[in-house]
């Protein structure tokens, strides 16, 4: 359909689907009824409408009229090709109705400068290699070292080994199997199975906990001397 330029409204179509969202109203042949005082009366008053373009209006006024006197007059008959043309200006307002909410849309998009175009015209085409000219070794090696330099190395995270360490409890258990075989043992005998420090330390620290319960008794005579364990006598 012919679109024409006006100060607020680009055509027939426009000004009809202004009228209706001014109400608030939905695009139906009762709705357009509504509005058909209004658009009849903006184009008796403005008066940039060429008379070339004013048939466009014209024809969109012609058919609003129809309806607005079909409302009016229930049993009014109407043929069937104006019913269809009453139907054709409800589809059309409808579509473009679409059409200008998704060209806010894109003109949302295009101000944001987040837009991109295909180029369906390349489908198909081979890729090729075109350097500009005067690009030499050295210039593909700069770009290349820039284009290594920008990226950013997954961070390395250090491994950690677990490993397994006896606990107070079962260093304690395994001195008291040993007093059960034998009346008497040492610190040195008991801390001889130890991987590293850390189970010394445990063993250690399981003799002092069994001192402290009165289950065995120890004895050093000099320093830095093996500790002698006994089991206390009950």
């Amino acid at each position: 359909m012919f679109k024409v330029q006006l100060e607020k409204f680009e055509g027939p179509l426009d000004l009809l689907l202004q009228l209706i969202e001014e109400q608030k109203l939905d695009i139906t042949r009762l709705n357009l009824a509504k509005v058909a005082d209004d658009y009849l009366e903006y184009i008796r008053a403005n008066e940039g409408i060429s008379l070339e373009n004013l048939a466009e209006f014209v024809t969109i006024a012609s058919r609003i009229i129809l309806i607005k006197s079909q409302s009016l007059l229930p049993s009014l008959e109407i043929t069937a090709e104006e019913e269809k043309e009453i139907v054709d200006l409800e589809n059309q307002l409808r579509e473009y109705q679409k059409f200008k909410i998704a060209g806010g849309k894109i003109g949302e998009i295009l101000k944001e400068k987040r837009f991109s175009f295909s180029r369906d015209y390349l489908l198909g085409v081979a890729a090729a290699y075109s350097p500009p000219k005067n690009v030499n070794v050295f210039d593909l090696k700069k770009a290349f070292l820039k284009v290594v330099s920008e990226i950013v190395l997954p961070e390395k995270i250090p491994e950690e080994s677990v490993r397994e360490i006896v606990t107070l409890e079962e260093k304690i258990e395994e001195l008291k199997n040993s007093l059960r075989k034998r009346v008497e043992t040492s610190f040195r005998e008991l801390s001889s199975s130890a991987k590293d420090k850390v189970e010394i330390i445990i063993a250690f620290l399981a003799m002092l906990e069994m001192v402290k319960q009165r289950i065995i008794d120890v004895e050093q005579n000099e320093l830095f001397e093996d500790i002698k364990i006994a089991k206390v006598n009950v």
